[in-house]
């Protein structure tokens, strides 16, 4: 009854939205694209809902939350790794891309999810993680055989009588070396991430075929999107020139867009996504704007956004600045605001939690900022992309110790640090503010044990404020982070404004709100954004009457004229056409 009841209060909350909206709005349908109207939800599987009591999120127990996901009122969902993997980098590590792991579920598990999906009117995004396999996948277990298999230039492979080949650095290597030695054939071979996780040959025919019949298997069976995993490091200089010394520490420079990168995708676009009506983003967007731009410029039919990350690399240990924030989003958004497309984001799987990163997790503030964050993720131009639990607020969990966590980044990268002799009770400070297990705790739906996620003993311990933090007592109250991520998914989708709309800031020089303008034809609205824990005042030749406030994380605008006082956290939008 309650989902009815939210059901009715959108439709008459999207009735006075489009009221708002000027009569000359819509963009010309030929610059309209699903998936630049799309909302995205990601979610990591093993930590969603666990339907069976072992411990782990699964398909079952998505389908079990369909309603809830469509009750958000997000249009489609990105879902982290399903194939079946031996789990060394929680499925970024696959061993068969056209099964299921069984911690997942079952084949007709998935099918029965993409339906259910679909019914809702929701799409799904699959990720694919191509820039390397597991060592447990039947090419690379081929490739160990001989030096003669067909499948050993399916991998990189450097002999080991022409010496140690040069250097790379791997991410997750607990040494940070990324060539393995294997006696098998007397060889190394390449690993950007874990020694488990084998980089794919691009340069082979074979292996692109491989790929795209894959992609093909998941598109017919109605896949509506893929997500490229470390893909901008999938072409290589198969040379391996030296690097100069100390190149791991701007090894996107190196990694990034090399070779025949752009003729690849090109190929995928003929092959795979011209053929369905499929969304494609990388990650990563390369080393510029020229690279970006050269990924998804429409003319070059490549992929169909970019997806950069400088704005999630400005947050350290010890926090940000917001004039760099605004200047990151500005110029991004400059660079593709007459060609190209966006996506939009603060958070993900490899981030630690949006709230404690971006805003303020103190009981005080945290519900407000959460807020906060999530009306400039949902009115800013590009695709937004949302992460489980951040429409709650979720929090970082904040380990004490290595032991607790699970993350092979967390695990090896100490190891390493260690070995490298670096202050390690600064590490564990970082590691506990930064690490990506902060974003992968169990999604918190009721009060009750393990937070309704799970009847048995969770992979990964449920934060300790899931008594105060989870849905049940956020669908309830009209002020939640919930219902307010609702009102801003209704808004966004009924006022092409925000998604098509210019961006224009306002006083950038602004020391702690982000103001900001949406323009589209006869439609303009104001975006004002305080992102301190203290009152802020700024001044601006428009009047905020209460029947032109579309957002509100708090229940007044207080103005003294042309100023406008902000609470601390708070967030507004005004109709100020």
């Amino acid at each position: 009854m309650r989902m009815y009841i939210f059901g009715i209060l959108i439709i008459l909350f999207q009735w006075g939205c489009t009221h708002h909206r000027g009569q000359n709005s819509e963009p010309g349908s030929q610059d309209r694209k699903w998936w630049k109207e799309a909302i995205i939800y990601q979610i990591y599987p093993r930590s969603f809902n666990d339907s069976n009591g072992d411990g782990v999120g699964d398909l079952k127990g998505i389908i079990e939350k369909l309603d809830y996901i469509q009750s958000l009122g997000v249009t489609a969902v990105w879902l982290n790794p399903i194939y079946s993997s031996p789990n060394d980098d929680n499925g970024y590590d696959v061993s068969n891309y056209r099964e299921i792991m069984k911690d997942f579920g079952t084949m007709e598990d998935f099918d029965r999810l993409l339906a259910g999906l679909h019914q809702r009117g929701i799409k799904l995004v699959m990720d694919v993680v191509v820039n390397h396999s597991s060592d447990e996948h039947v090419w690379f277990k081929q490739s160990r055989i001989s030096r003669k298999n067909r499948y050993r230039d399916y991998y990189h492979w450097w002999p080991a009588e022409k010496g140690r080949p040069n250097y790379r650095y791997s991410l997750f290597d607990e040494k940070g070396d990324a060539w393995q030695y294997d006696s098998l054939t007397d060889s190394y071979y390449l690993h950007y991430f874990s020694r488990k996780q084998p980089d794919l040959n691009w340069e082979n025919p074979k292996v692109r075929r491989e790929v795209h019949n894959i992609m093909k298997f998941w598109a017919k069976k109605g896949v509506d999107g893929f997500r490229l995993d470390a893909f901008q490091f999938a072409a290589k200089d198969t040379t391996f020139p030296a690097f100069p010394e100390g190149f791991e520490k701007n090894f996107i420079n190196y990694y990034a867009m090399q070779g025949n990168l752009h003729d690849y995708l090109k190929e995928m676009h003929e092959k795979v996504f011209s053929k369905y009506d499929v969304m494609s983003v990388a990650e990563g967007a390369g080393r510029n704007f020229e690279d970006a731009h050269k990924l998804v410029d429409p003319e070059r039919k490549e992929l169909n956004m970019a997806y950069a990350f400088e704005a999630v690399d400005l947050v350290k240990y010890n926090g940000y600045q917001l004039s760099d924030l605004k200047e990151v989003f500005s110029r991004w958004d400059s660079a593709f605001a007459k060609k190209g497309w966006l996506s939009i984001f603060l958070a993900n799987h490899d981030q630690a939690r949006l709230v404690s990163r971006y805003g303020n997790d103190s009981p005080e503030f945290r519900a407000a900022s959460a807020k906060m964050l999530n009306t400039f993720l949902l009115s800013m131009r590009g695709t937004p992309y949302c992460y489980y639990g951040d429409e709650l607020g979720m929090t970082n969990i904040g380990f004490d110790s290595i032991q607790q966590y699970r993350d092979i980044a967390a695990i090896n990268g100490y190891k390493k640090a260690r070995a490298d002799g670096e202050d390690m009770k600064l590490y564990m400070k970082k590691l506990r503010f930064l690490s990506r297990d902060n974003g992968r705790t169990p999604m918190q739906w009721k009060t009750n044990k393990q937070a309704g996620f799970t009847t048995g003993e969770p992979w990964l311990p449920v934060n300790a404020n899931y008594k105060l933090i989870n849905v049940e007592n956020q669908d309830r109250d009209s002020n939640s982070c919930l219902n307010h991520f609702r009102k801003m998914t209704a808004l966004r989708k009924s006022n092409p404004v925000l998604v098509y709309g210019d961006y224009q800031i306002a006083q950038p020089e602004h020391k702690q709100v982000y103001a900001y303008f949406r323009k589209l034809e006869s439609d303009q609205i104001l975006v004002l954004l305080n992102f301190s824990a203290k009152t802020a005042r700024i001044s601006l030749p428009y009047r905020i009457d209460p029947e032109d406030i579309l957002i509100n994380n708090y229940s007044s605008v207080e103005t003294e004229g042309t100023m406008k006082i902000l609470k601390p956290y708070q967030a507004v939008i005004v109709n100020v056409n």
